[in-house]
Parts: C-alpha cells; structure tokens; sequence
C-alpha cells in the first residue's frame, strides 16, 4: 500500500486547528473520513501519530517527527509541480556553457547574474577550457552554447560575434627583451616562450600564434601566465583586458617584435541547430550580446584615458 501523501497535509491541519472537528470543517471533509484517514496512515507506517487521552489533538513524539517528514515531501511536490509548470513554459531543465578561458570573465558573470534574477528553473552548468579544447567540450558533451576564440564551423553551427578582443606580445620590464629593439624572430626563439596548453585530447601540434622555439612552457590558464610573466620567467602573449593595469604600472611592458607585438580576434558566442535553444538559452545569449557590448565601451574608454587604446 503507498503513502497517502495528502494525509501529510490533513495532519498540519489537525496540529493547526488542535480538533478532528475543526480540522475536518477547514477541509470540507466529513470528520469520520479526517479520522479514517490519519487512521489508515498510522496502520500503514505502523505508528501512534496522536495522542488520543487529550482534549486536543496532539502529535506524539514520533509524530512530530514524522509530520516533519511529510511537510518537506509536500515542499517538494509543490517544487516539482512548479518546475513543470515552468518546463511547459519553454525553460530547459539544464543550460551547459563551455567557454575559454581567453575571454573575459566580467560580462559572462554579469549576464549570469541577471539571469539568475528571472527566477528561472534552468539549473545552470559552466565550463571552462582553452584552445580546441572548447570545441571538443562542446561536442563531447553536448553543450547547449559554446564562447569560442575559434573553432572548426559546419553546416548545423550558428555563431554570433562578440566585441573583437587584442592580444599583446609582453614580457616584465626586468626581462632581456626588455631592453631590445626592432627584436628579429631568431632573437625571440632564444628565450623562454609562456603559452596556454590546449585542453582537447587531440592537442594541436602547435598553437599558430607560437613563435616555434625549442624553449617553450606551457600553462594551464592565464593567471598562471601572467604570474609567469612578470616573475620574469618569459614572454608570450596576453588578453589586453587582463593586464591594462600592469601595463600602466611598468610592470609589463610591450616587446619590441619586427613581426607585430599585437594582434586581434573575434570570439563568437555558438549554438547548433541539432540542439535548439531553449527559453534560457535564448535569455542567455542576449544577455551576454549586451554584456559584452557594454563591456567593449568601458574597456575602451579605460584604455583611451590611459593612453593604450
């Protein structure tokens, strides 16, 4: 016999009216049929829920306790009856972004904070890799929506740029490179190169943005690298955004390279038509087009007022 899961909320009524008859009135149910059903309960858990010698209704110890129970079984039936209703509506149950780790944090937490603030049933995952390792997240897990530096397009992708974002070739001002000028491709091989590794199993055989030295250290992220970089330990390249402020203070300084010291890429916000967004995807994907468009006009203007732009 299963659990009469209405009977959890006829017992909050006995406790709450204190009487078979004011609980059964509240309830517009015969009284006999309150007591057949708190009776049948007790038989079936094989348990005393009421104290009968007393004028009131009272639970016994192990009815308070087993009222307990059943007040947060019917906390979440009402949950899941909520996530149904919500489900119907067009919110997934689950949003899966991969994003790499290239691109800036701000906006993405930004635009997961305004929509944490909808009140939406999506339950929300987010990962992070780097290289082509995003891509093979993406695949792999069947992502709902990838944050892409680049990636390897097909008929069923549908991408939407994001703001151009500059990379600079930098190394600390105490490092040799430093001090050099007009620096040929031979005299950068001969020191230490900071890159990220890919995070996909297939590694690529070299990132193409690598200068193709023996001397090479590969990291697994960016803060790392930047710490690498200005303990001196390198060179390599790095997202403007995250060092603005050491390239303000000296600490990093831009090196000298015949072949450029900077470059630009427009990361692309992903989605597959083999899996169609839903209501939170859709949410998401403008929230994040706004926030990285509200991010490139600060970003902008800190740097014009610092004179890096």
């Amino acid at each position: 016999m299963r659990i009469d899961i209405d009977a959890f909320n006829v017992l909050q009524v006995l406790v709450e009216e204190g009487s078979f008859a004011k609980a059964s009135e509240r309830l517009h149910k015969a009284q006999s049929a309150v007591s057949y059903q708190v009776k049948k309960l007790e038989q079936h858990l094989g348990v005393t829920l009421f104290n009968r010698d007393h004028y009131r209704a009272e639970l016994t110890p192990e009815g308070k306790v087993i009222l307990a129970e059943g007040q947060r079984l019917l906390q979440h039936l009402a949950n899941i009856e909520h996530l149904a209703s919500r489900f119907s509506q067009g919110w997934e149950p689950k949003l899966e972004l991969v994003i790499d780790g290239a691109l800036p944090m701000e906006p993405i937490m930004t635009a997961l904070k305004r929509m944490s603030e909808h009140n939406i049933p999506t339950k929300v995952q987010l990962n992070m890799e780097f290289l082509g390792g995003v891509q093979h997240r993406f695949e792999r897990d069947q992502a709902d929506l990838m944050l892409v530096k680049d990636y390897r397009t097909g008929p069923s992708y549908h991408p939407k740029p994001l703001p151009t974002i500059t990379s600079v070739l930098v190394a600390s001002s105490q490092h040799p490179l430093s001090l050099l000028k007009e620096i040929s491709l031979p005299e950068l091989q001969q020191h230490v190169e900071l890159t990220i590794e890919d995070s996909s199993p297939g590694k690529r055989d070299r990132d193409e943005m690598q200068f193709g030295g023996d001397k090479v250290f590969y990291l697994s992220g960016f803060i790392m690298k930047k710490n690498a970089l200005l303990k001196g330990l390198g060179f390599g390249w790095m997202p403007d955004f995250l060092i603005a402020e050491e390239l303000r203070q000296g600490q990093l300084i831009e090196v000298d390279f015949i072949g450029g010291n900077r470059f630009s890429f427009t990361p692309q916000l992903v989605s597959t038509l083999e899996r169609p967004l839903g209501r939170a995807g859709q949410l998401f994907t403008e929230l994040i087009l706004e926030e990285f468009a509200q991010y490139q006009l600060q970003h902008q203007s800190g740097l014009s007022g610092a004179g890096l732009g």
